[in-house]
């Protein structure tokens, strides 16, 4: 049984505006067009007005009806959930030992933790006890 590929597979950042176009052309094949409005509304106006031309004035002239207003914005309050998951703040914790004067010096100290860590260990025992 062969694996079915992805339509749309992540090749990593490369830049901003690739990051951006892709998920604009993601946000936009999610929000499906609604046929039948649109038919119905190129009745009304008809064929003349409905395809604008150079001389065609057509500012105000469409008001989205309520139910594609609330399917926009489900759409946006998920992305903005989506939004949240993945850039959700890290909390305080106070039973961590304070060993630092500001949030720079804290994640300076952190970072020599992590590459220094092991070579420090008997020194902080004996200074701590």
């Amino acid at each position: 049984m062969k694996r079915k590929r992805k339509k749309n597979p992540d090749q990593g950042f490369s830049t901003y505006e690739d990051m951006t176009l892709r998920q604009h052309t993601r946000l936009t094949t999610a929000l499906k067009p609604d046929a039948e409005s649109y038919k119905k509304m190129r009745q009304i106006v008809g064929e003349e007005q409905f395809y604008p031309t150079a001389n065609t004035l057509i500012h105000g002239s469409h008001y989205p009806t309520s139910a594609a207003m609330e399917k926009l914005s489900e759409d946006v309050k998920g992305q903005v959930k989506r939004r949240e998951q993945f850039h959700r703040r890290r909390m305080f914790d106070p039973d961590a030992p304070i060993d630092y004067i500001n949030d720079k010096n804290m994640r300076f100290n952190k970072k020599l933790e992590k590459f220094y860590g092991q070579y420090t260990e008997d020194i902080k025992v004996r200074l701590f006890t």
